[in-house]
């Protein structure tokens, strides 16, 4: 890349981190566009973007720039809206891409917003190494990394103990061969 087609790629990241975090503080997370950092990842792969709570930090892969600026831009405001959505509802459990989401998605100008992209960037399945079975429904979940915290079934807790966690659902782990 050339020098002067650098500083152009440059100036146009900046205005896009600028309007971004406008955006931000119009909908109402002021005090958290003063705290947003954003960085370059380039150990990123497959991965476009993450976002870090409470840290309100936004990781980017360099990739999206030789896609498109606005692709970096869509990838920033779908990971802002991780941020924003954690910001909103403070100490309260969302899911990551839950109604919560779906709604920083709109306030921040991407309505419809999906929760995975289709870009080329080379993809990688991970085999997973670890299944997490609930005692009382049976439901398995299957993880890459061992949890290092005990965890329980979700939906056992939900209908059997007003979503309060139970050791009597505490997921089971085995090592898948």
């Amino acid at each position: 890349m050339s020098t002067a087609h650098e500083k152009i790629v440059h100036a146009a990241l900046r205005d896009i981190l600028e309007q971004a975090l406008r955006r931000l503080r119009v909908v109402g997370g002021n005090d958290l566009a003063s705290k947003v950092t954003v960085v370059w990842n380039s150990r990123m792969r497959s991965t476009a973007g993450r976002a870090h709570w409470p840290e309100a930090k936004v990781e980017l892969n360099p990739k999206l720039i030789g896609i498109s600026l606005a692709e970096v831009k869509r990838t920033l405001l779908h990971e802002l809206a991780h941020l924003l959505a954690y910001h909103r509802h403070k100490r309260r459990r969302i899911q990551p891409h839950g109604r919560e989401w779906q709604q920083a998605c709109a306030d921040l100008g991407i309505p419809g917003e999906s929760v995975t992209h289709n870009l080329a960037l080379p993809s990688s399945r991970q085999r997973r190494k670890w299944r997490y079975v609930c005692p009382n429904c049976m439901q398995s979940i299957e993880r890459v990394r061992k949890m290092s915290a005990s965890s329980a079934c979700y939906h056992c807790c939900q209908n059997y103990n007003g979503g309060k966690y139970h050791s009597r659902f505490r997921l089971k782990a085995e090592r898948i061969a």
